[in-house]
């Protein structure tokens, strides 16, 4: 009944979804474009073998990368289908993967529009990033023995409470998922609480850990750190992810900042592309000089460089003395702290660390990051660290070891998508 009364909702929502892609669009083209991939009309696929990987946007499909390159290595035969909903995550796979996968938008939630999306892909099993529970899919899943794992799974507790409002529909959707591959037992247990059978539930870790840092990638930073410097070594503070209401607080320390490290170079990094004129005019409005990324020049005597592109942030923490990672001073719940972690970079973030609970929980333990929640206490706080060059390196070689000490949970998880479906 009351997935009835979801699905309802649902449809009778359809134009206010397709009003808001419209107005989206405005500012970022591409949510105009392929909606009928949204709807399940995607080309029919020809292979004996498939494996759907689902992520949401960027932050999941750059996780889900060492996951997918693993499949193609485990499964050379099998055909891999990697769907997102953002345009932002559709270019991170096409960067990442070109046309060795199989790339579309996921279909919406709708039981007609996913039968559609089965029929046409007719997938071996379904590997969901994180936590994406839709109740018409997995069920359409279940209703073709279609095994569904939650990879990488993590459910906060203002999450878990809010799907505890739905008690018959979660353990209905539950019941019907093969496994779920949780980050940390907190999120484990969050999952048992809401219905999950135990036999479902493995911990494995959080696959970020993961993390491999290329030759290619090193080289770049390597690189960039060489141009951002100079001659003069200019100190670098990378920005990185913000959402709306925090360029304002970033801009008001460095200000502070620049009162004492007037060769201070601040890389700022907007998470969502439509937002980049956005940020540089708020820049500008303050007076300083700004130099777009994509002008692909040196900051030379700018003191803001924004960066515009995309596919770049990895390359960017390895470049940097110092990361703060946005998402956090407004509750957006947090972007990777594991990447400047990984690089030996020092880290400080705001105090809403939801989507990151337990690497948070790591790196302040070992203090390899320090949480801000105020324009004074980040410039306090880099201040401290731009003038003491050990305890910045300190600070660093402690968050390295957190991001090396918990490696491993992609091999559990790929123990756990065998187990499920051991001939994908």
């Amino acid at each position: 009944m009351i997935r009835a009364l979801y699905t309802i909702a649902f449809y009778l929502a359809v134009p206010l979804v397709l009003l808001r892609l419209l107005l989206r669009g405005r500012k970022a083209p591409a949510y105009r474009k392929r909606w009928g991939e949204r709807f399940g009309f995607v080309p029919r696929l020809k292979a004996d073998k498939v494996i759907w990987v689902h992520s949401v946007s960027v932050g999941e499909t750059l996780a889900a990368v060492p996951l997918i390159k693993q499949l193609q290595q485990r499964y050379p035969n099998a055909q891999l289908v990697v769907t997102t909903m953002t345009p932002t995550g559709s270019e991170r796979v096409v960067a990442s993967f070109g046309d060795s996968v199989y790339h579309v938008y996921a279909p919406y939630d709708l039981p007609d529009v996913v039968a559609r999306f089965l029929k046409r892909v007719q997938p071996d099993v379904l590997v969901i990033m994180e936590t994406e529970l839709w109740p018409n899919l997995v069920l359409g899943c279940a209703k073709r023995d279609i095994p569904v794992v939650v990879a990488n799974a993590r459910l906060s507790q203002k999450s878990a409470d809010g799907y505890a409002k739905m008690p018959a529909l979660m353990q209905s959707l539950l019941a019907n998922i093969s496994a779920v591959a949780a980050q940390h037992s907190d999120d484990g247990q969050r999952f048992l609480d809401l219905g999950l059978p135990e036999k479902s539930l493995s911990i494995t870790g959080n696959i970020k850990f993961d993390l491999l840092l290329t030759d290619d990638v090193r080289q770049k930073a390597n690189d960039l750190k060489q141009q951002w410097r100079g001659d003069n070594q200019r100190p670098v503070w990378l920005v990185a992810s913000t959402h709306r209401g925090e360029d304002e607080v970033i801009l008001d320390s460095f200000q502070e900042l620049l009162k004492y490290h007037d060769d201070l170079l601040l890389v700022l990094v907007p998470r969502h592309p439509e937002r980049f004129d956005e940020v540089a005019q708020l820049c500008e409005s303050r007076k300083l000089t700004v130099t777009r990324r994509s002008e692909a020049v040196a900051p030379a005597d700018s003191q803001v460089l924004l960066g515009d592109t995309m596919g770049e942030l990895l390359a960017f923490c390895g470049a940097s003395d110092v990361v703060f990672m946005g998402g956090s001073l407004v509750p957006v719940g947090g972007h990777n702290l594991i990447e400047p972690a990984a690089w030996g970079v020092p880290v400080l973030s705001g105090s809403h660390l939801f989507n990151f609970a337990e690497a948070s929980r790591l790196l302040l333990s070992a203090e390899g990051m320090v949480v801000c929640d105020n324009s004074e206490q980040i410039a306090a706080e880099m201040e401290s660290l731009l003038n003491d060059p050990q305890r910045r390196v300190a600070m660093g070689e402690a968050a390295q070891a957190v991001a090396e000490q918990n490696r491993g949970a992609l091999q559990r998880l790929m123990t756990v998508i065998e187990d499920t479906s051991p001939s994908p």
